[in-house]
């Protein structure tokens, strides 16, 4: 801090009134305290400070350490010492706990939401008569209305760039899943932005690696022009018929529509490319096995092939469905333990017996679907021999409707614990536990009734339990006749 080099030529001799009128112009709030902190006067410049600091007429005789919160009183402590040792007076900020408004009501007094504390920037010094002290104080509303702004406006920009981050993620997700081929166009220049993975699969060999190639350039010259027409339609009207083209590769037959968005960058154009059919069979079935292979693909019970590695390479429509998969693409060459088994040990398992045994039959297990819905199954598998190296075939079918179909309560409480045995290997061990609880609960309850004669009030004291609680047990279990519940 640099201090006036001669305040006693300077000032001169200042007599109590202009010493105390220089204090209240260089502070928005002025305290006149002794060594012990106690508050012998009070100015406050500024009139919103007055009336938001109602209280201070009554701070005259009370320690400063009393009129500031809680959280601020080690503060005003170190202030105090600093005075006393006079040492060079450091600020600190300290709050001043607002008053709290009522409002008056017909019902009674109504106490209103407390406002917050008032900010004050402090620092202390020795003046005057030996012990007595001068607290000036800075309003820093001001400046925690602006903070408090800044954090708003921070906390709302955050919302939004999550919610931004979120609604981008579906829609990449969308792209990247899309059974069909999609591409980015730049309006002006027709070249690629970016494409998806089906598009990269299908467009393999007729077009650029990498992105930024044109358009164009995978399609017949005369295609090319049509879809030049297309594109240069959707940029004027915003919106085009959809045209037949031909790809260069194999000269495929293809559907191309496009529509128009904007984006930073400017103006772009989503084409997607949809096969008018499909292609010649890579190979010559006989008649009997080719009706085989379509009722596989249309059969409701799901079937999958992997190769050795365990990993898929062929599914039909409703092992596509159970994992919430959109097109086949999607699932080939991905670990079957992606989707089949409550974790890794269930396909261990299926793997291991297929090697030794070849077969297994009717094995209880669950598919997990991309999207988070699970199903409960049961698959038979079999090894068989392709080329020389053997793959697996697996038959998996949705017992969850079954499930379902079971009286709940036959189903939901075993009747024994012969029963309950019966569900390892099913049903996760936190199940079973509920599920033997249940049990035991159950069997309570009736032998209970069967020793009191059927008398519930009795039963309902011997297992501590009230009437309407062992009423409720009752019900749920199914034991008795629920209306001869007040026959007791």
């Amino acid at each position: 801090m640099k201090a006036f080099r001669t305040p006693k030529t300077a000032l001169g001799n200042i007599d109590a009134e202009a010493a105390a009128a220089l204090v209240a112009a260089a502070a928005d709030i002025a305290l006149i305290l002794d060594a012990s902190g106690v508050i012998h006067d009070v100015s406050i410049a500024d009139q919103g400070l007055v009336d938001d600091l109602p209280g201070h007429v009554g701070w005259l005789g009370k320690r400063w350490f009393d009129v500031v919160t809680e959280e601020s009183r080690p503060k005003v402590e170190a202030m105090l010492a600093e005075a006393a040792s006079k040492g060079e007076p450091r600020w600190r900020h300290l709050n001043h706990p607002a008053a709290a408004h009522s409002a008056a009501t017909s019902a009674g007094a109504l106490i209103e939401p407390a406002a917050a504390d008032i900010p004050i920037l402090y620092a202390a010094v020795p003046a005057g008569v030996p012990g007595r002290i001068v607290a000036f104080g800075r309003d820093l509303r001001a400046v925690s209305s602006l903070q408090r702004r800044l954090i708003d406006a921070q906390q709302s920009m955050e919302r939004d760039y999550a919610r931004t981050r979120h609604v981008e993620t579906r829609y990449r997700l969308l792209f990247q899943m899309a059974s069909d081929a999609v591409l980015i166009v730049d309006g002006a220049s027709q070249r690629v932005l970016d494409s998806n993975p089906t598009a990269r699969r299908l467009l393999a060999n007729a077009a650029e690696p990498g992105q930024r190639w044109p358009v164009t350039a995978i399609f017949t010259a005369e295609s090319a022009r049509s879809v030049d027409l297309l594109l240069a339609g959707v940029r004027a009207s915003g919106r085009a018929d959809d045209v037949r083209a031909k790809l260069v590769e194999g000269e495929r037959e293809v559907v191309v529509s496009a529509s128009l968005f904007h984006d930073e960058s400017g103006v772009a154009c989503l084409v997607r490319i949809a096969s008018l059919h499909t292609g010649p069979a890579e190979a010559v079935l006989p008649k009997l096995k080719t009706k085989l292979l379509k009722l596989m693909e249309s059969a409701p019970d799901g079937f999958v092939v992997t190769g050795f590695d365990g990993r898929v390479l062929t599914a039909n429509a409703t092992f596509l469905q159970l994992a919430q998969l959109p097109t086949e693409e999607q699932a080939r060459n991905e670990p079957l333990s992606r989707w089949l088994g409550r974790n890794n040990v269930d396909l261990d398992i299926l793997t291991a017996n297929l090697r030794q045994y070849g077969s297994v039959r009717l094995f209880a297990s669950q598919v997990r679907g991309d999207l988070g819905k699970a199903a409960e199954v049961e698959i038979s598998a079999v090894t068989v021999m392709n080329g020389g190296q053997p793959c697996f075939g697996y038959a998996i079918r949705d017992v969850g409707r079954r499930l379902r179909r079971e009286p709940e309560v036959e189903r939901a409480f075993p009747r024994s614990l012969e029963h309950l045995t019966e569900l390892i290997g099913r049903v996760a061990l936190k199940d079973l536990v509920r599920e033997a609880t249940d049990v035991i609960e159950r069997l309570c309850i009736e032998a209970a009734l069967n020793l009191t004669g059927d008398n519930r009030a009795s039963a309902a004291e011997m297992l501590g339990l009230s009437r309407q609680s062992l009423y409720v047990k009752l019900r749920r279990y199914g034991l008795g006749d629920p209306e001869a519940q007040g026959a007791d």
